[in-house]
C-alpha cells in the first residue's frame, strides 16, 4: 500500500515540477519548453552481462541494443554558461514497442549522484537521479562520457558502488527534422519498474510538457 507521506510529498513535488515547466515555457515560448535545443544521433549499446546476476536480464545477459540518442541542455542557455546537461536513450522493446532512459548532470558518488548539477561542458557524469524498483531494491543507471562519441553506462543500487552496464557509442547524427518524444513512464526500461512516487513527481511535469506541445502546435 503506497505511503501515504510520501504520495502527498511526490504530488507536491510534481505540481512544483509542473509550474517550473509551465514557467520556463512563458519565459521562452516553445513547444518544448525543457531541453528545447538537441543533437540526435542513431547509437548503439554493447552490454558485456553481469557477473552477479541481480533478476533483470537486460542488465544480467550480454547483448547490443541498436539506441536512438538525444543530447541537450535543460534550460537552452548559451553554450559558455552552466546548463543541465541531458542524455535521453531509447531502445527496441520489439516492433513497435520502447525503452526510455532519462539521465542528467549530477554528481557521481552516492549522495550527488541523485542531485541535479548545472554543469560547464558535456564531459559531466549524468544519471537517473530518481531510482527504478529492481529486485534487489531501488537501482539507478548513469552514464559517463569517455570520448566525443561514448560513454560508459553503469548501475547502482542507492548509496553502493557502481557497476558496469554497458558501453554506449554514437555512430551516426540523425537529421535535424528527427524528433522523438522521450518518456521513461510510458516506456519503461526492460525488467526495471518507476516506483509509484517516482511516476507521480515524474507524471504531472511531463503532462505539463506534453499540453505546452500541443499547444504551440495548434
Amino acid at each position: 500500500m503506497p505511503n501515504p507521506v510520501i504520495t502527498t510529498a511526490a504530488d507536491l513535488a510534481g505540481r512544483a515540477l509542473s509550474t517550473i515547466t509551465s514557467g520556463v515555457a512563458a519565459l521562452r515560448p516553445s513547444d518544448k519548453p525543457l531541453h528545447p535545443d538537441g543533437e540526435m544521433y542513431a547509437g548503439r549499446l554493447i552490454r558485456p552481462g553481469s557477473d552477479s546476476p541481480i533478476g533483470v536480464p537486460w542488465i544480467d545477459q550480454n547483448g547490443e541494443d541498436e539506441v536512438t540518442v538525444r543530447i541537450s541542455r535543460a534550460i537552452g542557455l548559451p553554450g559558455p554558461l552552466p546548463d543541465v546537461q541531458g542524455l535521453a536513450l531509447r531502445l527496441r522493446k520489439g516492433q513497435t514497442r520502447y525503452g526510455d532512459l532519462l539521465l542528467a548532470s549530477t554528481g557521481w558518488d552516492p549522495l550527488t549522484r541523485h542531485l541535479l548539477m548545472p554543469a560547464w561542458n558535456t564531459h559531466w557524469p549524468l544519471t537517473t537521479l530518481l531510482p527504478y524498483r529492481s529486485p534487489i531494491g531501488p537501482l539507478v543507471i548513469g552514464a559517463r562520457p569517455v570520448d566525443v562519441r561514448g560513454y560508459e553506462l553503469c548501475w547502482a543500487t542507492v548509496g553502493r558502488e557502481w557497476h558496469p552496464l554497458g558501453e554506449l557509442t554514437l555512430e551516426m547524427p540523425l537529421p535535424e527534422e528527427t524528433e522523438v518524444s522521450f518518456d521513461p513512464v510510458v516506456n519503461p526500461l526492460p525488467g526495471l519498474q518507476q516506483y509509484a512516487w517516482v511516476e507521480r513527481l515524474r507524471e504531472q511535469s511531463y503532462a505539463a510538457a506534453r499540453r505546452l506541445r500541443r499547444a504551440s502546435r495548434g
